[in-house]
């Protein structure tokens, strides 16, 4: 084995850099060459570290980070070194590399560091899957901070005249000689090559643990901290590499059992069946310290079920949708993944094949582009016969900068209006989405009493006033198929908590704008629940739901429905009668029980081991039990 070091790598690169002795314009000493690496390694020191400044935002945080033996501080300079050494034989001059590498990493490490404040997560390499979306969103971004946006554009204009000049002025120093070019490529890029073959944190390595490099795959936010800003990005890179389970054979999956459910069973009448996703709705009378009047939210108050337990907080909508529509749960896939980017590449059971199957209309709609969270191929690949995107919708208002929750209603009652076929709706809002610039609504008619500043209790105000008409859509909704003679099964629920940032902070329900992604079971309850809602036309509301993954709530719908299947209600009515909440971190039983850091243990529940040998069979595996929990699949939709 190829047990190289830190150490052994810096020798190479001096060895490198010593070819240019005697050769160039001039002779070069040995010094000039000892005096070219130290250089190098001490830019590349000095990136380093402001790279996880930036990333961290805390000066200590950063310091500690090179001081303490057991972090990879000293392991990222060497193999930054090794970069900018290769990239200035390709570049042709010393210390060119520098300035295409640093505006880049810095950037990247704006970026991360942004995200950690909005989402709580670090940058993946998987994010840039989606950067068109971050793109889409800019306005909404520049309307809540403009001065900041303003601040960013100058700078970002400065930065690149400076750079413009740096290259100028670097671009006067002698060239490097064609026979230290090849020198330093034909050591840097087979250390380079090394270091990227023992990244894929599946796999031991004897050289990656001698170089302090442990990746923390099932806790990015620790991960990042230890490994620092580089190194845990690269360490995500094979993220799109799905492991087959412990136990993934043919034998373990022939008996896994589908309780008493052995196919599908339908009512005589077949419901109707809406499901509408919520964006960020939540209770705000939850926020400490704070009076809105009158209640935001009395209607879906009244009917509530219970709360759904969600995955994310503050964005990635299309992780909920995921689990919401397929009943699969992203406890299962790599930490910071998502589904519909990575994993969505063909045909798989959702809600809307098992409905397409029994002669359903099967419709989504969410008024924004269609290649939003890569939509359109999902939506297709779940078997929609259609989706209405803000291309294909008709003309539809607004309530301040975006489509209205008033609009999608009248759009969901149109369209149920007009289909004379038993129909399943899947529908996603687009009102409540953030951020929550001030005075976002000009005629808004709740009012809020707060301690908090100003800009801040406006932000509140405009988010409450949003959920107050999102809380009057459903209201609207339901009372239409109160009126309707078909059975009419509505669920209603929102994604995540709003991303309200000092809303949270000044109020004193957070500490900071983001809660971490481990906390206690209460903690965890109070900053992932969301408001539920189940009801029928012909029954009400179902109740006593408790709080419960996204997941299980086509079990719910299907329990209200009066349907019978092999996996929404055989296999998840089992996980249900043990487990509420199915998370990446956390199982809840039914009795409160909460089981942290579950994954990393040696025992793992046999029914979630089955839960996530059913999941990868359908997602990555050869399939073996699809026939058997989804039976009658249809092909692809016509979206």
């Amino acid at each position: 084995m190829n047990r190289a070091t830190p150490a052994a790598l810096g020798e190479a690169g001096i060895a490198a850099d010593i070819g240019e002795i005697g050769s160039g314009r001039g002779r070069l000493t040995p010094w000039h060459a000892v005096r070219t690496v130290l250089t190098t390694i001490l830019i590349s020191t000095a990136l380093v570290f402001l790279i996880e400044w930036v990333t961290r935002g805390s000066l200590a945080s950063t310091v500690e980070f090179f001081l303490q033996p057991h972090r990879p501080g000293w392991t990222t300079i060497i193999v930054l070194s090794l970069l900018l050494f290769a990239l200035d034989a390709l570049l042709g001059r010393r210390h060119n590399a520098i300035l295409l590498v640093a505006p880049i990493a810095l950037s990247l490490a704006f970026v991360g560091r942004q995200k950690v404040h909005y989402l709580g997560d670090p940058l993946y390499p998987a994010d840039f899957l989606y950067a068109r979306q971050i793109m889409e969103l800019m306005p909404l971004l520049v309307r809540e901070r403009p001065w900041l946006a303003v601040a960013m554009a100058a700078g970002g204009v400065l930065a690149l005249y400076a750079l413009y000049r740096t290259w100028r002025w670097w671009r006067t120093m002698p060239p490097i000689s064609m026979k230290s070019r090849l020198i330093r490529l034909a050591v840097a890029v087979p250390a380079l090559a090394f270091f990227v073959s023992i990244m894929d944190y599946a796999t031991f390595s004897w050289v990656r643990d001698r170089l302090q490099i442990v990746p923390v795959m099932w806790d990015q936010k620790e991960n990042y901290a230890s490994n620092g800003f580089a190194i845990a990005f690269a360490l995500n890179v094979p993220m799109a590499k799905v492991k087959a389970p412990p136990l993934y054979n043919d034998k373990v999956l022939d008996a896994i059992t589908a309780s008493n459910v052995s196919g599908i069973a339908m009512p005589d009448d077949k419901p109707d069946v809406i499901i509408l996703m919520s964006e960020s709705f939540w209770d705000p009378t939850l926020l400490p310290q704070t009076k809105i009047t009158p209640d935001p939210l009395p209607n879906v108050r009244a009917a509530r079920s219970g709360s759904m337990f969600s995955p994310e907080f503050g964005g990635m909508t299309a992780n909920v949708e995921f689990e919401a529509l397929t009943g699969f749960s992203n406890a299962f896939l790599p930490y910071g993944s998502i589904p519909y980017q990575q994993y969505v590449r063909g045909p798989m059971p959702s809600l809307a094949t098992f409905f397409r199957s029994e002669g359903y209309e099967t419709t989504a709609i969410h008024p924004f582009e269609g290649w939003f969270w890569n939509r359109k191929h999902v939506y297709d690949a779940f078997g929609f016969d259609r989706f209405l995107s803000i291309e294909t919708l008709p003309p539809m208002k607004s309530r301040g900068p975006l489509i209205s929750d008033e609009s999608l209603t009248d759009e969901i009652i149109k369209r149920s209006d007009a289909t004379e076929r038993p129909f399943f709706t899947f529908a996603v809002s687009l009102q409540g989405h953030g951020p929550y610039e001030p005075n976002r609504y000009r005629d808004a008619k709740v009012k809020v009493e707060s301690g908090t500043s100003y800009t801040t209790r406006q932000s509140i105000q405009s988010y409450a006033e949003g959920i107050a008409d999102a809380d009057r859509s459903l209201k609207r909704l339901m009372d239409w198929a109160s009126k309707r003679k078909r059975h009419t099964v509505i669920a209603f629920f929102g994604d995540h908590l709003p991303p309200l940032n000092q809303g949270y902070t000044e109020t004193g329900f957070l500490k900071e704008p983001v809660p971490e992604r481990r906390e206690p079971p209460k903690a965890l309850a109070t900053h992932r629940e969301t408001p539920l809602v189940i009801w029928s036309n012909r029954t009400g509301s179902m109740k006593d739901v408790g709080a419960i993954s996204p997941s299980l709530i086509p079990l719910k719908v299907f329990e209200t429905a009066g349907i019978k299947h092999p996996y929404y209600t055989g296999f998840l009515g089992r996980v249900d009668a043990k487990y509420d909440v199915v998370e990446r971190h956390l199982l809840l039983s039914h009795t409160g029980e909460a089981i942290p850091d579950w994954s990393q243990q040696k025992l793992v529940d046999p029914l979630i081991n089955d839960f996530r040998l059913l999941q990868y069979d359908a997602m990555f595996g050869h399939q073996r039990t699809v026939k058997r929990f989804f039976p009658n699949l249809p092909g692809v939709g016509g979206v």
